[in-house]
């Protein structure tokens, strides 16, 4: 069925349509970020006055009409709480318009089912991260087909990290892309370094760098910060992949776009004969296809709601939505 999906849960109002699982468009529009990061109440009025564009954009290249349209999803959470109203008013007004069915779809699910159904990965080991979430989560079926975390971070995601130093050094846009440029010439220093188990920290690192700024090159920072965040990522997921015995491992969500980070995990995967998985970068920023996607299977399998109870949800787990596959 054609799907139409929105994503709104931060900077990107994204819209995408999928029929039978197959992407059909991928729109989008980003709010500034430059060197101040993320407003919300700007980045929500930004979204509402770009949301009608990028809908007829998103139809466009898909090729349909909106009448032709079966049924609508949007990001429930977690994000932004005024950017998620953005799509969820949106994605209200249009299953009210056409009489279809409406979806209300997880941030995090999304990221993590575009990537692993169009890397053609079955049941993986999942590595998860983000500005707002860093996990590392498996399939599990009880109480309800869900992906259990297995680790995660104990304060702040990681893109959160790498966001917030990117502005306290004035990188623009202040965003982890900016970071792994500056640490392309960069040199190690020695840096916090935080695992439990399969949990990790990250405020330490984040205070640690920004008591530098001014003392230590900006190159040598970032390369250092990168270095021991990735690492980090990377214990936590090595020691999972053992306990758990999976064969399979996929990376997503926004962090997922940075090569080093890929690189580093390539070299556990060949180390274990693991199977790797991740998606191109399209698909691993937020994007609208990811909420199309799984909005469609929703669907199908009869877990969509009534329009007055479709709400947000800025703190919505991971672990507390359904799969549906």
């Amino acid at each position: 069925m054609i799907v139409l999906g929105i994503e709104s849960s931060a900077h990107t109002f994204g819209v995408g349509i999928v029929d039978k699982g197959k992407v059909l468009s991928n729109e989008k529009i980003m709010y500034p970020i430059n060197t101040s990061g993320i407003i919300p109440a700007k980045a929500a009025e930004f979204h509402s006055g770009n949301a009608a564009k990028v809908i007829k954009n998103a139809l466009s290249s898909a090729g349909i009409s909106i009448d032709d349209v079966e049924g609508v999803a949007y990001t429930a959470g977690p994000g932004i709480g005024p950017c998620l109203q953005v799509g969820q008013l949106s994605a209200k007004a249009i299953a009210q318009e056409l009489g279809i069915k409406i979806a209300q779809v997880n941030h995090c699910v999304a990221h993590i089912e575009i990537a692993r159904i169009l890397s053609g990965i079955d049941d993986p080991l999942v590595l998860y991260v983000s500005g707002g979430n860093s996990q590392i989560l498996e399939l599990a079926n009880k109480p309800f087909p869900h992906y259990s975390v297995l680790g995660e971070t104990f304060d702040i995601g990681i893109g959160n990290m790498l966001d917030s130093f990117a502005r306290a050094l004035g990188l623009n846009p202040a965003w982890g892309s900016s970071i792994e440029r500056t640490a392309e010439k960069g040199s190690y220093i020695k840096m916090p370094y935080t695992v439990k188990g399969m949990d990790f920290s990250f405020t330490g690192l984040l205070t640690n760098c920004i008591k530098l700024i001014g003392k230590e090159s900006k190159e040598n920072i970032c390369f250092s910060m990168q270095e021991n965040a990735y690492a980090m990522l990377c214990e936590a997921t090595e020691r999972a992949l053992f306990l758990t015995g999976k064969k399979e491992l996929l990376i997503s969500g926004g962090v997922a776009q940075s090569n080093r980070l890929k690189e580093m995990l390539k070299c556990i995967s060949m180390d274990h004969g693991i199977k790797m998985g991740y998606v191109q970068n399209e698909f691993n920023a937020d994007n609208g296809a990811m909420i199309a996607m799984v909005g469609e299977r929703m669907i199908q399998n009869g877990k969509y709601s009534s329009i007055s109870d479709c709400k947000i949800d800025q703190k919505y787990r991971t672990d507390k939505a359904e799969v549906c596959r």
